[in-house]
């Protein structure tokens, strides 16, 4: 019984000595140590032995057994830093490489303009509103005094869904859903997507934004229209621009005008970027016509207002000037770091 524990432990330490991983080293653990593992059954067959001798016996039992354990260890604290050596020089870094420059994105002109512009009026007290692209063309016309068969629907021709859906055209509908709500005094902006049938060109697209303006109260008079997008212009353009209003027709409101700003790269004086006339335009205005507040349920002998409405792209083309609207949507990514 002695000689069988003898070659049994001397197995354990030579398996052990040549084993080359962690994994081996966990069989011969099993294999001689576990519960049905070799040394650990001899101790089954002390039965076996005479009485007298079995304490002697079973202390050699024990001494092989902590042997096995011992080279274990040792064995596997070995093998675990020879390991991490070998980790540690495959991820080894060489300080003297030029570091890998982060790529960062940052925001689209158009998204940058569009924050600029909710900036300038949030500052001035007005609300952002956003409202469905997916709208009732009675919002879309109608409440926009524009009935059906009206000319000015030929100009804004969209995408229809049904004969009463479409993709609007404009970002107005969403004056006309605040306006139905009756919660006045109005102040408030409304940025979104519009589309339009347009064929796509340098200036046009079937899909691009809009940047509408309404504001409803007591005694709003066209001088509070002036004042304020005279003021916007010159937060949006530089201190000392200047506005010009053309008289112009809208369907929803009366008076109507367009709006022109000097040309903010030559001062006025006439230029390339302004076409040699010192005045660019960029946006269409008026009072809000009396049968648009009618029809949103406010009393137009009470109350008067202003709207006026932006294109986003325009907005951005104008500061950066880019000179292809198209660009602003082909994600080039040449074109987009320069801003």
């Amino acid at each position: 019984m002695k000689d069988k524990l003898k070659q049994i432990t001397e197995e354990a330490l030579a398996k052990i000595k040549a084993s080359k991983s962690l994994d081996e080293i966990n069989d011969i653990r099993v294999e001689f140590l576990g519960k049905k593992g070799r040394i650990t059954s001899i101790m089954k067959e002390l039965k076996d032995i005479a009485p007298e001798d079995r304490p002697a016996f079973g202390q050699l039992v024990n001494e092989a057994k902590q042997k096995a354990e011992q080279a274990i260890e040792d064995t596997k604290s070995r093998l675990q830093s020879a390991a991490l050596e070998a980790k540690l020089a495959s991820e080894k870094i060489d300080v003297t490489l030029p570091a890998k420059k982060k790529k960062t994105g940052h925001g689209h002109p158009n998204q940058v303009a569009l924050d600029e512009v909710e900036r300038i009026f949030v500052g001035m007290g007005y609300d952002v509103v956003e409202g469905p692209e997916v709208e009732y063309q009675e919002y879309n016309f109608t409440k926009l005094n524009i009935p059906e068969g009206h000319p000015a629907r030929d100009e804004q021709d969209t995408f229809y869904i049904t004969d009463e859906i479409l993709l609007r055209s404009q970002t107005s509908p969403v004056q006309a859903h605040v306006m139905e709500q009756g919660k006045l005094p109005i102040r408030m902006i409304a940025p979104g997507r519009v589309f339009r049938s347009d064929s796509i060109d340098a200036t046009h697209s079937p899909s691009f934004h809009q940047i509408e303006g309404l504001v409803v109260d007591k005694h709003i008079t066209m001088t509070d229209l002036k004042g304020t997008l005279t003021q916007f212009a010159e937060q949006l353009f530089g201190e000392g621009t200047k506005t010009r209003f053309r008289p112009h027709h809208f369907q929803f409101t009366e008076p109507s005008a367009e709006v022109d700003v000097s040309c903010f790269k030559c001062g006025g004086k006439g230029c390339r970027f302004c076409k040699g006339e010192g005045w660019i335009e960029i946006l269409g205005c008026g009072m809000v016509h009396p049968h648009v507040l009618e029809m949103c349920g406010i009393d137009p002998n009470e109350y008067t207002g202003f709207a006026f409405g932006v294109g986003l792209e325009r907005i951005a083309i104008l500061k950066y000037e880019i000179d292809d609207m198209r660009l602003l949507y082909e994600n080039d990514a040449r074109f987009l770091k320069q801003f």
